[in-house]
């Protein structure tokens, strides 16, 4: 086997990381603790690393030239499908924040979110995402480190999980761009919140938890102006 190909097995196997956080988080599920919960969160953030840094690692490996029988993007979607979807749903299931019949209405962000991963033009030519991205792992982490009540959690899922039918562009922040460049660096403070967060856990100050919601707002305020401005603009 040549070198190039040894590079992009190996590529592929970075990906594949993922796969094995899906399976870490799983376990930490069926605990269904407090503790549990913080590491699968925790968990889900290294699993979000590797799922940034996955694509610059595949280009520089050229793996779609090198191995053109593997798709590396299906990969990709399957343990997405997982870590932002399946198992963040999961969690508020487990952890008993939509009791009773109303864990029932958890579906609807799956099914949402089964309907977005299948689009063909989920990822626009011009590099952004249409309609709602699927970061159910965010959605889910601040329900349960905030402890939102049933009936307002409930609206927040339901109503994004909508969004993923209206063909809004957001921003796909590992793409090339003057904005995402400016996301990628606000994101560094973010994820520093977060890890806070997560060490600090049941003594995390609430203000703290507050404040890093900035970064998710000027996400979606962000993304919103964009499509605002293409559909003034006679775009799609």
């Amino acid at each position: 086997m040549t070198r190039g190909r040894w590079f992009a097995w190996l590529a592929h196997a970075y990906t594949a990381l993922g796969l094995v956080g899906a399976a870490v988080i799983f376990g930490l599920l069926v605990e269904g603790t407090d503790r549990g919960f913080r590491l699968a969160f925790a968990a889900m953030v290294a699993t979000t690393l590797v799922d940034a840094t996955d694509g610059w690692i595949a280009r520089r490996a050229r793996v779609a030239d090198v191995l053109p029988g593997f798709d590396g993007r299906r990969l990709d979607d399957l343990i997405d499908f997982l870590t932002y979807t399946c198992l963040p749903l999961a969690l508020l299931w487990r952890a008993g924040l939509f009791p009773g019949a109303a864990a029932a209405w958890l579906l609807a962000p799956l099914l949402a979110s089964a309907y977005g991963f299948c689009q063909a033009n989920a990822k626009t030519d011009d590099h952004y995402f249409l309609g709602f991205p699927s970061y159910w792992n965010i959605v889910a982490f601040y329900v349960y480190v905030l402890r939102m009540p049933g009936t307002p959690a409930l609206a927040l899922v339901l109503a994004l999980a909508g969004l993923t039918f209206v063909p809004a562009r957001y921003l796909y922040s590992t793409a090339p761009g003057r904005l995402n460049r400016l996301t990628n660096v606000l994101s560094v403070p973010w994820a520093a919140s977060l890890l806070a967060i997560l060490w600090l856990w049941g003594g995390a100050p609430r203000w703290l938890v507050l404040a890093s919601l900035a970064f998710p707002a000027y996400y979606l305020a962000a993304s919103w102006v964009v499509t605002v401005r293409r559909w003034r603009g006679g775009g799609t």
